[in-house]
């Protein structure tokens, strides 16, 4: 794991962080900016605190939830036979609005895979998450903080009226999200391909692979 650690965060962001590392290492849910929208954090590995997260979207348990990770060299907690243009990518667009599909490692519980093989992963373009992550120790999920099908949620006072008292804590400070949702490009098959349009353009993903894409 990364052990640097941003500085330059306010004694009530610095509060806030502490708390919720401690809420999400005790099996709790936060909900969290990040550089695209409100993020909704649970421990990668705690699987009942995963099954909150299911419960408290309204999420269908099929529908797998994507990771975050402090840093690109953490993506081995959660992949397994990374390909190398999956570091290529990562080092182009991490930190950043890009999540790359991987085959996952054994260690990722089946909730978070959806009962799947393949796990979502990106290094947020926001400081929260990723010192969330470092001092966890571990990949947090990055679910959108909504209700499944609800909104998609920008500030703390849209994440409160959506799942009210549900979260444990809703974190505040650093920038604000941006409002797009990540661009999801699946790298498991021959040719990568883009599963959901966003923050990344297309074109600059070809650029950066060399070679066209899917989707």
């Amino acid at each position: 794991m990364s052990t640097a650690r941003p500085t330059g965060f306010s004694p009530d962001v610095e509060r806030q962080i502490e708390e919720a590392v401690a809420i999400l290492r005790d099996g709790g849910i936060v909900a969290y900016p990040t550089d695209t929208l409100y993020g909704l954090g649970a421990h990668a590995f705690n699987e009942d605190a995963i099954q909150r997260i299911y419960d408290v979207k309204g999420r269908p348990s099929g529908m797998a939830l994507p990771l975050l990770i402090a840093d690109a060299a953490d993506l081995a907690l959660v992949a397994a036979d990374v390909p190398p243009l999956a570091h290529v990518l990562a080092e182009r667009f991490w930190p950043g609005g890009l999540t790359l599909l991987v085959a996952r490692a054994p260690r990722v519980p089946d909730l978070v895979v959806g009962r799947g093989w393949k796990v979502g992963v990106r290094v947020p373009d926001h400081p929260i998450p990723r010192e969330l992550a470092r001092r966890l120790g571990a990949p947090i999920t990055g679910t959108s903080a909504n209700k499944s099908g609800g909104p998609e949620t920008r500030t703390a006072a849209e994440v409160r009226a959506q799942l009210g008292d549900a979260v444990d804590l809703i974190l505040e400070g650093g920038p604000p999200p941006k409002g797009r949702s990540s661009t999801v490009l699946d790298l498991t098959g021959p040719i990568p391909r883009i599963v959901r349009a966003g923050a990344t353009s297309k074109d600059a993903i070809q650029n950066a692979c060399g070679r066209p894409v899917q989707g």
